[in-house]
């Protein structure tokens, strides 16, 4: 893994508007939020997982998991120009790249200010050990490349994003909602970055008002 705690070498990224750095146009949930550009894969990634079971407007959210098998994970990496070979992914490649989506979720769900040095951070390093960067020379820049030369070596771009967020400082504003039924993992485009919930006025709404109800529930 590329050793942040001394002076190492930033990703260079260069975007066009709704590209992301890959070259390939970014999904449409990552436009409607408007993500930056440099995290839209990460975002689409944590997000490939869909836990939420609310009900709105009387009608039920169907949970679902756009990587729910090797074939499936191939096909949403290439959508997103992420698969780089033709071999196929084996059931061990695809629990690695499961493993590194839990931890990535795990490390999001942490409170910005808590994500240093605990568990979640020490499974994420040991999750990103399977994807190492590492630091090239380029014609125009300086750059960082995935040394994974297998099918799985376009994830190595997912680790990359999390690192040069970090960087760039706006790592801390991609979050995972509050709400337990919700658990979506959004950027928080708020000015002091204190947002807790995806959308207030349906996550934040739902627990504001459950807390009420409670609260006067036990007053009763």
């Amino acid at each position: 893994m590329l050793d942040t705690s001394k002076n190492s070498i930033l990703v260079s990224i260069a975007v066009n508007h709704q590209i992301c750095f890959t070259g390939v146009e970014m999904s449409k949930q990552s436009r409607k939020f408007k993500v930056p550009d440099e995290l839209a894969n990460l975002y689409d990634f944590a997000n490939s997982l869909d836990v939420r079971h609310f009900t709105h407007h009387g009608v039920q959210h169907v949970q679902g998991d756009e990587l729910g098998s090797p074939r499936e994970l191939s096909a949403w990496m290439s959508r997103r120009g992420l698969l780089f070979t033709s071999a196929k992914i084996t059931p061990a490649m695809f629990e690695t790249a499961l493993q590194l989506r839990t931890s990535v979720r795990s490390y999001l769900q942490c409170d910005p200010v808590e994500r240093r040095n605990n568990a979640a951070a020490r499974s994420l390093n040991q999750a990103m050990g399977l994807f190492p960067l590492v630091a090239e020379a380029r014609s125009d820049r300086m750059a960082l490349r995935g040394a994974r030369d297998d099918a799985l070596a376009g994830l190595s771009l997912v680790v990359a994003e999390l690192y040069d967020g970090s960087v760039k400082g706006i790592l801390d504003r991609l979050k995972m909602c509050a709400a337990e039924e919700c658990r979506r993992v959004f950027f928080d485009r708020s000015k002091p970055a204190t947002r807790r919930w995806c959308m207030s006025t349906l996550c934040g709404n739902r627990i504001k008002t459950r807390t009420y109800r409670e609260r006067h529930r036990g007053v009763g």
